[in-house]
């Protein structure tokens, strides 16, 4: 959907039609820098009273149609004549993303620009640059990390967020909100018990949990916390829908985990880790996501508790997470939801293997503690069995300090190879650009998994690739291989294991990812058989 903005130069206003939001760029004659610097007095406004946090280089809108910051203005001065280009980009890895352009002549003096994006324009952050013969205006560098500060426009929804990953049944949740609405109404949603088997996995919430609250909110210029009473919910992931008076709508994750361990016989950790190392939400407001994914400094971290970058929803949640939460409900399995956290830092390998016969892993679980690690591989040992549905699991050692996580190195670097505990190493990826079928390799390794699907060595059955794995020098002896996806990366191939140790079994998908796949006809016999087997006593 196309947005106005309008150049006004000196009185005169040029207006021109512009898809989504700004990047700006000055491209002038090499002339322009014979005596000086060709932009000066770079500034942004927003028509309004600043957000927390704004500054100079920094401004917030909310086009949501109230006349109220619902426009940025980028504010210049040309030393001479200079063609103008105007981009657009985001930056969802290291390098700027340009969306769009647009090029136009402007003399010397005062200009301003003025962007008015629509209303369905992702709140997120954007750059803003101003160049002028290959040097950056407005710009500094980071000592360390060695990426610009440049100019930057907000665009801000209905920011939440949750001060922890779970929360008991009747306790109480604190929500972070930051919002210009005038009141919001909050919903609660459970996610996987979807309104109908045969509509797609991406109908992410199930049903409301209880009556809207609406909250009338007087914090238009600053984040603020509320509380949230927690039902007598059955454990499970939900998301707060939080739905302003305009229309705008947000959400916020929320996991409730069981008032005791054992509830069920069978858990499910959600990787909330590695939701938070994927998310590109940009709290500071340079215009790079906080995550060291947008980042090139190595000592990069990532902050625990923070909105989602756009509404709310966590990275990839509805291809890796969501189909599995709906085979769940939809085939009555009853399960005990933990997150990280949990397994990292409120419990024990012992007191989990009392409690579950099973402990599934269906995401993608790169981003682990040591602690976490240890309770999981000492859960193993105790005899509780696992199960990895999807790959590259466990893989980074993750330091966390309070609430954020830093990514120090790969496990397999410190001497504790991630294939000792799930059977299988991370061994490459592809970016999500191919995927293949499994094809049986060895049936007889796991025919319980196999028993009424009609599949053998030689079927094939469902899709996976994006990240892979295989069965290394440091798997458990005995480990093998169930199924595979041949040269899905270039001449390397994805490898389903399998291996039983101390009276535990550990089975590994080996591919992104069965759990996205749970509820297709090919695959959900498979979970099915998996279940039965995994959960014997």
């Amino acid at each position: 959907m196309a947005t106005s903005f309008f150049i006004s130069t000196r009185g005169a206003l040029a207006r021109a039609c512009l898809p989504l939001l700004l990047l700006v760029s000055v491209l002038a004659p090499a002339a322009a820098n014979a005596t000086g610097a060709a932009v000066t007095d770079i500034s942004l406004t927003n028509g309004g009273r600043p957000f927390s946090g704004d500054n100079r280089l920094l401004t917030t809108i909310s086009p949501n149609g109230d006349g109220i910051r619902d426009r940025a203005t980028i504010h210049f001065r040309l030393r001479a004549t200079a063609v103008v280009h105007f981009e657009i980009a985001t930056v969802d890895t290291q390098t700027p993303k340009q969306v769009e352009s647009r090029t136009i002549r402007l003399g010397p003096g005062r200009h301003s620009i003025v962007w008015a994006p629509s209303p369905k324009t992702e709140p997120r952050t954007y750059l803003a640059l101003l160049r002028v013969g290959g040097i950056t205006y407005g710009a500094r560098r980071y000592a360390q990390a060695g990426r610009l500060i440049t100019p930057v426009i907000r665009v801000r929804g209905v920011d939440a967020s949750f001060s922890q990953e779970s929360y008991a049944p009747r306790s109480t949740a604190r929500l972070t909100v930051s919002t210009d609405a005038r009141s919001l109404r909050l919903d609660v949603l459970q996610s996987g018990p979807g309104r109908d088997p045969r509509l797609t996995n991406f109908d992410v919430f199930g049903p409301v949990m209880s009556e809207p609250i609406t909250v009338p909110w007087s914090y238009p210029n600053s984040p603020h916390a509320i509380s949230l009473s927690i039902g007598n919910w059955p454990s499970g992931v939900y998301f707060v829908r939080l739905t302003a008076d305009d229309g705008r709508v947000g959400y916020a994750p929320l996991i409730v985990r069981p008032a005791h361990l054992g509830e069920h016989r069978v858990a499910v950790v959600m990787p909330t880790f590695t939701w938070q190392a994927y998310n590109f939400e940009d709290e500071n407001g340079d215009g790079w996501g906080d995550t060291w994914y947008a980042s090139w400094d190595e000592h990069a971290t990532v902050r625990l508790g923070r909105h989602y970058v756009g509404r709310g929803i966590p990275p990839h949640f509805r291809q890796y997470d969501l189909n599995f939460l709906h085979w769940l409900t939809w085939r009555d399995r009853g399960v005990d939801y933990l997150t990280d956290s949990d397994i990292a830092s409120g419990t024990s390998a012992a007191n989990l293997a009392h409690a579950y016969d099973l402990i599934i892993f269906p995401g993608h679980h790169e981003y682990v503690t040591p602690r976490e690690f240890r309770v999981m591989r000492g859960y193993r040992n105790l005899g509780g069995n696992l199960a990895y549905l999807s790959a590259n699991n466990f893989y980074w050692h993750t330091v966390r300090h309070g609430d954020r996580l830093l990514r120090t190195a790969t496990f397999r670097s410190l001497g504790k190879p991630e294939e000792e505990l799930t059977g299988a190493q991370y061994r490459a990826n592809n970016g999500g650009q191919h995927q293949k079928p499994w094809v049986v390799v060895h049936a007889e390794v796991a025919p319980w998994l196999f028993v009424g699907t009609g599949l053998h060595n030689g079927s094939s059955f469902g899709r996976g690739g994006v990240e892979i794995d295989e069965i290394g020098a440091a798997s458990p002896a005995g480990t093998r291989m169930i199924a595979t996806i041949p040269h899905v990366i270039g001449n390397l191939s994805a490898q389903m294991s399998f291996y039983e140790k101390n009276g535990a079994k550990v089975f590994s998908a080996g591919a992104f990812t069965l759990a996205g796949q749970a509820t297709s006809s090919e695959v959900s016999p498979l979970l099915d058989n998996l279940w039965r087997y995994m959960t014997k006593p």
